[in-house]
């Protein structure tokens, strides 16, 4: 079973992009704190998520760097060569669903979210 589920703050904007193929993916990273502490300070891991397709879009519309989030999805690892020749090993979590959890007022960007503009979410993810 490979099932994650985070509560976090992202630390950057998000990034859509779109592969050759014309499907949109959106890059956000999550900082999640640890439910335990070392010497009396709770540490805090920066976990990379991708999202798909309709879902990257309102990610991309919707949330920016500090926006809280929730998300669950599954751990997915990948490898790619580089141009040097070099190999690359990236673990990211992939997001099946995200859950906005700013309220608007935490919103600095102060944008009202019309829940009726949401795109539907495509269910054939490409993994």
């Amino acid at each position: 079973m490979n099932k994650v589920f985070l509560i976090g703050n992202l630390t950057k904007d998000p990034e859509l992009a779109t592969t050759s193929s014309g499907i949109k993916f959106c890059r956000f990273t999550l900082a999640v704190s640890r439910s335990y502490s070392k010497d009396g300070k709770r540490e805090t891991d920066f976990l990379p998520v991708v999202v798909w397709r309709a879902q990257a879009e309102n990610c991309a519309r919707y949330l920016k760097k500090g926006s809280k989030a929730a998300i669950s999805g599954s751990i997915q690892t990948r490898t790619y060569d580089t141009q040097d020749g070099g190999r690359r090993f990236v673990t990211e979590i992939a997001a099946d669903e995200v859950q906005f959890l700013s309220t608007r007022n935490e919103d600095e960007r102060g944008d009202d979210v019309d829940f009726d503009d949401l795109k539907p979410i495509d269910e054939d993810l490409p993994f």
